[in-house]
């Protein structure tokens, strides 16, 4: 089963019900003892990454992931906020994030010299996938997904970004390291696209 981490903030539900589309049981749940019985992790959020990680905290739930993610090895998809968790912190707030990922969350500002960024980067864009992506297997280059985030990451490891995204910076648009993976962009707003998206990490060998 796949379980989506409740920890208060996101549009979770939405999340789980498209993997009920995929024909994939999907449970959201705060519960220790499912994260650690899960075939694999779904850590999604919209929302402050203080906020966010302050709940994770509260519900005892950081420890549950150390253990489901880095010692069992199960396969965990981060979107939106929950792929920032992800990295050591973020300029947004002042709490360390879960530092899975060599990375930091920094708030998206326009290069030097170039265009002045609307921010919220809200709507549409593309992204560039690294050949053998695994969440990219069988969608064609140039499709186009769904954004809403006034942060980003930025991976000091490029061996860590499984795709890029150019909003003013390059950001990492999802990051993968081992069995650890991570959507900036929301797949389930994304259409066709994004559900083949989902429907490849169930497909991910545990």
């Amino acid at each position: 089963m796949i379980v989506v981490v409740d920890h208060g903030l996101g549009n979770l539900r939405s999340v789980a019900m498209k993997f009920a589309r995929l024909k994939v049981e999907a449970a959201v749940s705060a519960d220790p003892a499912a994260i650690l019985g899960a075939d694999k992790l779904v850590l999604p959020g919209v929302g402050s990454f203080d906020a966010a990680m302050g709940n994770l905290r509260a519900a005892g739930l950081v420890a549950a992931l150390n253990e489901a993610v880095l010692e069992r090895k199960i396969p965990i998809l981060g979107i939106c906020l929950g792929m920032q968790l992800f990295t050591r912190g973020s300029e947004e707030g002042s709490l360390p994030g879960l530092g899975w990922i060599d990375g930091d969350t920094r708030k998206l500002v326009p290069l030097p010299g170039g265009e002045r960024l609307r921010v919220p980067h809200v709507g549409w864009n593309t992204l560039t996938a690294r050949e053998g992506s695994p969440l990219f297997s069988g969608i064609a280059p140039g499709e186009r997904y769904y954004f809403v985030h006034s942060y980003a990451v930025f991976c000091d490891d490029p061996e860590q970004v499984a795709a890029e995204t150019t909003y003013g910076p390059t950001f990492a648009s999802a990051v993968r390291r081992g069995n650890i993976y991570g959507a900036q962009f929301h797949p389930e707003k994304s259409h066709h696209h994004g559900l083949a998206m989902l429907e490849n990490f169930t497909r991910l060998a545990d």
